[in-house]
């Protein structure tokens, strides 16, 4: 590898690719989707000047960096498979502010919408990892994980590696122009997060408030009662059925 290509990009890609050639960038890219903060968008323009400096094939770079993301994936949609849908509700039960109706959400789209993210997913950094843990947890059919992961990531291959093949020493001017869009990527999800957090802290102490002012303001359930018992008129005590009712004797009256 060049000294610009040393310089530029990091020092264990190149290596790699030194020692294995186009199997090392493949290496190196599925290690990329099992460790998402290792940058694709180096990774690629990086093999695809090396192909153009006559130290690879591109077809080979090509091949090899697509096979390399398809394992890497895989490889997390297996974790997902293990993990299974009773772990991650278990899971989700035990983080704060988040709950079992989130996961059951998340399910519902992704059953409906699951096919679109794998695909597209791969054209979005971290994002492009990750996807592939979902998938594994609903099992999503294999042949179909593997077809949309294969045809995703060959496009998003080919298009930085192709970069880097027609700019040649300037392959680096790439991964500046990706590494904008990465970081506009990762401030939309924090902040994503973060509003997803101020939500949920904003509703729990209503919550809260709203159950301790009901059960101030409400009178207990016995006072009505009592009231009406000590404004009830009192009543001359009740004749026994079937005998006449009492009368002074005329003798006592005088007396």
């Amino acid at each position: 590898m060049t000294a610009i290509a040393a310089e530029a990009g990091p020092q264990w890609v190149n290596d790699l690719m030194d020692a294995l050639g186009a199997p090392g960038a493949g290496l190196a890219i599925a290690l990329e989707n099992l460790f998402p903060p290792l940058p694709s968008e180096v990774i690629l323009p990086m093999a695809g000047f090396a192909a153009s400096s006559g130290r690879m094939s591109l077809l080979a770079v090509l091949l090899w960096t697509t096979a390399g993301s398809v394992m890497g994936a895989l490889a997390l949609y297996g974790v997902g498979a293990l993990l299974g849908r009773d772990r991650t509700v278990a899971i989700a039960e035990r983080l704060p502010l988040v709950k079992v109706s989130d996961i059951e959400k998340t399910e519902a789209w992704f059953l409906k919408h699951g096919t679109k993210a794998v695909f597209f997913g791969r054209m979005i950094p971290i994002f492009r990892s990750l996807i592939s843990v979902p998938a594994g947890v609903e099992r999503m059919r294999l042949p179909v994980f593997l077809g949309l992961t294969t045809l995703g990531s060959a496009i998003w291959n080919t298009v930085f590696v192709l970069a880097g093949y027609f700019l040649g020493a300037n392959w680096h001017t790439v991964s500046d122009i990706v590494s904008t869009y990465s970081k506009v990527v990762l401030a939309v999800a924090a902040l994503a997060v973060v509003a997803f957090i101020a939500v949920r802290l904003r509703r729990r102490p209503e919550g809260a408030r709203g159950t301790a002012r009901t059960a101030t303001t409400a009178p207990p359930p016995h006072d009505d009662q009592d009231t009406r018992v000590l404004r009830r008129p009192a009543l001359p005590p009740e004749t026994p059925a079937g005998s006449a009712p009492r009368r002074a004797r005329p003798g006592r009256e005088a007396r």
